[in-house]
C-alpha cells in the first residue's frame, strides 16, 4: 500500500478506539492564513488504493502527545503482530508537540526486513516492498486533508535507519508497513522528545515563510543562527533568508560551527548557503557554500549582511543536517580604511584581508591594520599581492619595508616571534594548510631586508597577538618576471649580464621559457670575458615567431626577420661592436666564439605586438682564448690561388675535444691592391638545415668584407651536386670561419677554391671594354674574370663554378728525360777504369826498372870499390829504414857518378784521380812522400822530373 493511502485510511478519527479518540481534542498548530507553501508534495490521491477497513481500528497505531505536566520525552518500538495470511498491515505513529514546541525523533535501532535494490539511494522510491518505514516531518495540521498534502520525507528499510528528525511545525508521523507473517518489537526502536521552539526563532519572523527572519542589532547584538530543523535532516524544496541589520560603523560577523549540506559540485547547484555583503540578495556575493565546511567565519564590509539557505526538490533523501553558528554585531572589528585608502581591495567576507592587483609594473604601499595608530590585539589579516600573469605578461613582487614595529613577546621554543608576527610567503600560498610553510617570519623593531617573490604572487599573514605595536609600512613594486638566469639589471628591465669572474658556464633563455615569451619585449644578454679568455655560445632550442618570413633558405638576415628576431654582436674593449647576424623562425644561430681581442658577445631578443613563440634556450662557456686562427686555419697573401678545406677533409671533421665547448678554424685571405677574391665552393656538407633547424651544431661563416660592418654569410647543410656556389669579395680581403659545437657528430665538411681576380667589371669578355691589365693575366671566357696566366691549365677551375675556360685548349708537354744520373754513372766508371790502368802500368814500369838496375850492377861488379858497395849498402839500409829515395841517390852521386838508363817520361798532365796501392786518391790529398815513391826520374837535385 502506498504511504499516503495509509494515512488516508487511518486518519478518520471516528474509527479510532477510546485510546486514540483523544486525538480529536488535540489542537494542532495552524500556520498563518496568508502562507502558501509552494513546495511540491507527493499527491496523496495518486496512491489511494481500495482498503477494506475493519469495523475497528487495529491496535498497532500509536500516538504520543505533549501534555502539560506530562513527560517531555519517551521511547517507541515496533508492534507485536501475527499475520499468518500475510495480509498487508500498516501502523501509524503520530507525535504531537504542544504550542511553542517541536518534535525530535531519533531511531536507536532499525532492522526492517528487505533492502533497497542495487543502485537505489537510501529513501528513494520505489525501493522497499514488503516491509518499510515512511517518514513525514512537515505535518502542519491534524486535518486529514492537510495531512494528506504533507511533504513525503522518505522511505526506509533494511539496516539503515532514518536520520534524526526535527519537525518543521508541531507534528511528525511515521507509517510502518509490513506483509510479513509476524513482527516483533525489536525490528525498530527509537526515542522522542518535545523541545522548545525558541531556539529556531532567530529574529523577527518574515510573514509567509516558516524559516525567514530579520535580525536587528537593537533587539539582539549576538545570538545563534540555525537551519530550520537542525540537527535533524533538513527538508527539501525550501527557501530561508536571514537579514542582519546593524548601525553605521558596525560590522556583522557570522561563524558557522557546524555546516553539513548536500554537495552537488564545486559551484553548489543544488542545496547551498549564499551570503551577500549587503541588505538583500541584490548585494555583492560574499560566497556560496555547500558540502561540509570547517571554520567558516564571515564578516560584512558594513552594517548589513544577508544569508539565503536554499534546498531543491529531490526524490532522494540525502539526510544532511544543515548548519548552526553564531552571529555578532560589533564596532570593534577592524576598520577597512587602511585598505580602501591605499589602492587595496577588501576581500569580502573577511575581517581585514585584502587583495592588491598590479596595474602593469605599478607600485604602492601596504600597512598594518589601524596604521599609523597601534594595531588592534588578536587580529589576523592576510595580504594577497598579485602580479600580472597571462599569455603576454608575467610579473613578480618586490617588498621593501620602511617602518616595522611588532613586539616579539617572550622567547619560547624555536620561534623568536611568540606574540605578534608577519609571515611572508614568496610562493604565494593561498591554501590554509600551506600557511605553516612560510619563507620569512618577521617581528621586533629591526627593519627587514627587501624580499622578492618567486612568482607572480606574494602573500603576507599579519597576526597582532596580545601586545600592541605601531605595525609596519612597506612599499610593493611589481616587476616583470622573465625567468632568466643571470645578473638582472637593477632597474628591472630585461637586461642580464654574465661575467667570467662570476661563473664559467651556464644557461640562458628567452623570457618565461619553455612557455611563450611575452610580446613587446626587448631583452639583452651580455657576456663579458677576462682579457685572456673568450666566450662560446651554443643554442640548443630556437623558435622565434616569423609569420611573414620566407624561410625556404632559412630565416636569416634583416630582410627576412622583421617581426620577432634575435641578434648577436661581438663586443670590443673600445666600446664598439660588430654585427654577427639576425635570426628568426626555426633557423637557430650556429655556435659562435668571441674572437681574440674582443671583450665578449651581446645577444638581443626583440618581440613585436602580435603573436609569440617558445623562444630559445642556449649555453655559454668561458674558455682560455685561442689564437686568431683558432684551433686551425691560416693566412693567405701574395698568392694567385689556393684551397681551403675543413679539418680532415675529405674525411669527416671531428667534434671538439673532451671538455671543450667548440672547435674553430679561421682563414684570412688577402689579395693584392686592385684585386678581389673569388670563392668557389667545390664541395660543401655541414650538419644542419637552415630552413628547419638552423646551424646549431656546426656552421661556416663567410665574411666578404671583413673590414666593414656587413654581417657574415652563415652556411650549413649540403650543397646539391648540380648547384653552383661562388662569391666575390667586396674588397681585397676575405675571412672564412668554421665552428663546430660539442654536440656536433661530424660530416665531410667543405672544399673552397679561392682565386685572386682583377677588380674589373664582370661578364663575358665580348661584353666588356676593359681588358686584363697586362699580358700576365688570362681573361676567363665565361665569367670575364681576369686571373693570373700561371693558373691556366693547372687542373683547378679558377674562373668560377660555371666557367672552365682556364682549363681549355691545354697542350700536354712531355718532359725531357733526365740524363744526369746516367752521366754521373759513366764518369764514375771511366775514372775507375783509368785508375785501374794506371795502377797496372805503374807496376809494370817498376818491375822493368828493377831489372835494368840489376843488369847494370852485374856489369861493373869488378870495378866497384868496397867503399862504393858500402855506400850503396848504406843507401839501401837507409831506404829500408824509411829514408827517401832522393836522399839515397844524392849520396851515391856525391861519392861517384853512376850512369842509369833513362826512365820513361811521365804524362804531361796529371789525371784528376791517382790510384796508389789500389786506393783512389785525389791529387790534393797526396803528400810528398807518396808522390816521390811514384816518380821514375829525378834531376840532379833529387827532384822528380
Amino acid at each position: 500500500m502506498s504511504p499516503v493511502a495509509a494515512l488516508h485510511g487511518r486518519l478518520h478519527w471516528t474509527d479510532l478506539d477510546t485510546t486514540s479518540a483523544e486525538l480529536v481534542d488535540i489542537s494542532v498548530g495552524v500556520v498563518p492564513s496568508g502562507y502558501t507553501d509552494s513546495r511540491s508534495r507527493i499527491s496523496m490521491v495518486q496512491y489511494l488504493e481500495p482498503l477494506a477497513r475493519p469495523t475497528k481500528a487495529p491496535k498497532c497505531d500509536q500516538t504520543f502527545v505533549s501534555r502539560a505536566g506530562g513527560p517531555a520525552n519517551g521511547t517507541f518500538n515496533a508492534p507485536l503482530l501475527t499475520n499468518p495470511t500475510n495480509h498487508s498491515r500498516q501502523c501509524l505513529y503520530i507525535f504531537l508537540a504542544g504550542p511553542g514546541q517541536r518534535v525530535d525523533v531519533t531511531f536507536t535501532s532499525f532492522n526492517l526486513r528487505g533492502s533497497p535494490p542495487d543502485g537505489a539511494a537510501v529513501g528513494e522510491l520505489p525501493a522497499c516492498v514488503h516491509e518499510y518505514m515512511d517518514v513525514y516531518a512537515e505535518v502542519q495540521s491534524s486535518d486529514p486533508a492537510e495531512l494528506i498534502n504533507s511533504p513525503f520525507g522518505g522511505r526506509y528499510c533494511g539496516p539503515i535507519p532514518p536520520r534524526r528528525r526535527i519537525s518543521l511545525y508541531r507534528a511528525i508521523a511515521l507509517s510502518f508497513y509490513t506483509d510479513k507473517n509476524s513482527t516483533t518489537p525489536d525490528i525498530f526502536e527509537g526515542r522522542y522528545a518535545f523541545i522548545n521552539e525558541s531556539e529556531y526563532e532567530i529574529g523577527q519572523p518574515v510573514i509567509g515563510s516558516p524559516c525567514s527572519y530579520v535580525i536587528n542589532f537593537a533587539q539582539k547584538r549576538t545570538g545563534a543562527i540555525i537551519s530550520p530543523t537542525y540537527p535533524g535532516a533538513y527538508p527539501k524544496d525550501m527557501s530561508c533568508t536571514y537579514q542582519f541589520i546593524g548601525k553605521p560603523n558596525q560590522r556583522v560577523r557570522i561563524e558557522f560551527r557546524d555546516f553539513d549540506l548536500f554537495f552537488g559540485g564545486p559551484h553548489c547547484p543544488f542545496d547551498y548557503v549564499r551570503v551577500f555583503d549587503g541588505p538583500d540578495n541584490t548585494s555583492a556575493v560574499v560566497g556560496t557554500y555547500c558540502g561540509q565546511q570547517r571554520n567558516l567565519v564571515l564578516y560584512s564590509s558594513e552594517q548589513y549582511l544577508f544569508v539565503h539557505f536554499s534546498t531543491l526538490q529531490r526524490t532522494a533523501n540525502t539526510q544532511n543536517r544543515g548548519f548552526k553558528g553564531i552571529f555578532e554585531f560589533s564596532e570593534s572589528f577592524v576598520k577597512l580604511d587602511f585598505i580602501r585608502e591605499n589602492d587595496g581591495m577588501h576581500i569580502r567576507g573577511s575581517e581585514c584581508d585584502q587583495k592588491i592587483l598590479s596595474k602593469k609594473e605599478s607600485t604602492g604601499f601596504v600597512y598594518s591594520p589601524n596604521y599609523p595608530f597601534p594595531y588592534i590585539p588578536k587580529v589576523v589579516c592576510r595580504y594577497f599581492v598579485y602580479g600580472m600573469q597571462d599569455a603576454q605578461n608575467l610579473e613578480r613582487v618586490k617588498l621593501e619595508f620602511s617602518i616595522f614595529e611588532i613586539p616579539k613577546g617572550e622567547h619560547k621554543g624555536d620561534s623568536n616571534c611568540t606574540d605578534g608576527y608577519l609571515k611572508v610567503y614568496l610562493k604565494g600560498q593561498e591554501v590554509a594548510d600551506a600557511y605553516d610553510k612560510f619563507d620569512h617570519e618577521l617581528c621586533g623593531n629591526e627593519l627587514p631586508h627587501a624580499v622578492i617573490s618567486d612568482g607572480p604572487r606574494l602573500v603576507m599573514v599579519f597576526s597582532s597577538g596580545e601586545l600592541q605595536g605601531r605595525g609596519f609600512k612597506a612599499k610593493y613594486t611589481f616587476e616583470t618576471e622573465y625567468k632568466i638566469p643571470g645578473t638582472a639589471a637593477p632597474d628591472g628591465t630585461c637586461s642580464f649580464t654574465y661575467r667570467s669572474t662570476s661563473r664559467k658556464k651556464g644557461e640562458f633563455n628567452s623570457p618565461r621559457y619553455p612557455s611563450n615569451y611575452p610580446s613587446e619585449t626587448n631583452c639583452s644578454y651580455v657576456f663579458l670575458a677576462t682579457p685572456n679568455e673568450q666566450v662560446t655560445i651554443v643554442f640548443d632550442h630556437f623558435k622565434v615567431k616569423a609569420d611573414g618570413a620566407n624561410t625556404t633558405y632559412g630565416a636569416y638576415g634583416t630582410s627576412v626577420c622583421f617581426e620577432d628576431w634575435l641578434e648577436m654582436y661581438v663586443l670590443y674593449r673600445d666600446g664598439t661592436d660588430r654585427f654577427l647576424g639576425r635570426y628568426c623562425s626555426l633557423t637557430a644561430p650556429g655556435p659562435v666564439e668571441s674572437p681574440r681581442g674582443a671583450v665578449g658577445i651581446r645577444v638581443v631578443l626583440h618581440t613585436d605586438q602580435e603573436n609569440v613563440a617558445s623562444g630559445f634556450k642556449a649555453r655559454y662557456i668561458f674558455e682560455t682564448a685561442k689564437s686568431v686562427f683558432g684551433d686551425c686555419g691560416g693566412n693567405y697573401s701574395g698568392e694567385d690561388s689556393g684551397v681551403v678545406t675543413s679539418p680532415n677533409f675529405p674525411a669527416n671533421y671531428d667534434a671538439p675535444g673532451k671538455g671543450l665547448a667548440s672547435r674553430a678554424c679561421n682563414w684570412y685571405i688577402t689579395a693584392r691592391i686592385g684585386y678581389k677574391i673569388l670563392l668557389n665552393f667545390d664541395f660543401f656538407g655541414i650538419e644542419g638545415e637552415p630552413a628547419t633547424r638552423g646551424c646549431a651544431a656546426a656552421v661556416m661563416r663567410l665574411w666578404l668584407s671583413p673590414d666593414s660592418d656587413m654581417s657574415p654569410i652563415e652556411m650549413c647543410g649540403e650543397k646539391p651536386a648540380m648547384e653552383h656556389w661562388q662569391y666575390v669579395t667586396q674588397g681585397q680581403t676575405a675571412r672564412i670561419s668554421f665552428t663546430s659545437a660539442d654536440k656536433a657528430i661530424g660530416a665531410q665538411g667543405f672544399r673552397v677554391i679561392w682565386t685572386e681576380v682583377q677588380d674589373s667589371p664582370v661578364g663575358p669578355s665580348s661584353t666588356i671594354s676593359l681588358l686584363c691589365e697586362s699580358t700576365y693575366h688570362f681573361q676567363c671566357l665565361g665569367s670575364g674574370y681576369c686571373i693570373s696566366e700561371r693558373l691556366r691549365c693547372n687542373g683547378v677551375k679558377n674562373c668560377g663554378s660555371q666557367d672552365n675556360s682556364d682549363e681549355m685548349h691545354c697542350i700536354i708537354i712531355v718532359p725531357e728525360e733526365d740524363h744526369g744520373a746516367l752521366i754521373i754513372s759513366c764518369i764514375a766508371a771511366a775514372s775507375f777504369l783509368i785508375c785501374l790502368l794506371c795502377t797496372l802500368c805503374h807496376r809494370k814500369r817498376k818491375r822493368r826498372h828493377h831489372r835494368q838496375l840489376g843488369l847494370h850492377r852485374n856489369a861493373h861488379y869488378d870495378s866497384t870499390t868496397s867503399a862504393t858497395g858500402i855506400s850503396l849498402g848504406s843507401s839501401r839500409r837507409h831506404l829500408q829504414g824509411g829514408g827517401s829515395l832522393s836522399g839515397s841517390l844524392h849520396g851515391i852521386n856525391n861519392s861517384e857518378p853512376m850512369v842509369i838508363p833513362p826512365a820513361p817520361l811521365p804524362p804531361v798532365s796529371v789525371p784528376p784521380h791517382v790510384c796508389i796501392n789500389d786506393t783512389l786518391l785525389d791529387p790534393d790529398d797526396l803528400n810528398d812522400d807518396l808522390f816521390v815513391n811514384s816518380c821514375d826520374r829525378f834531376d840532379d837535385d833529387g827532384e822528380c822530373v
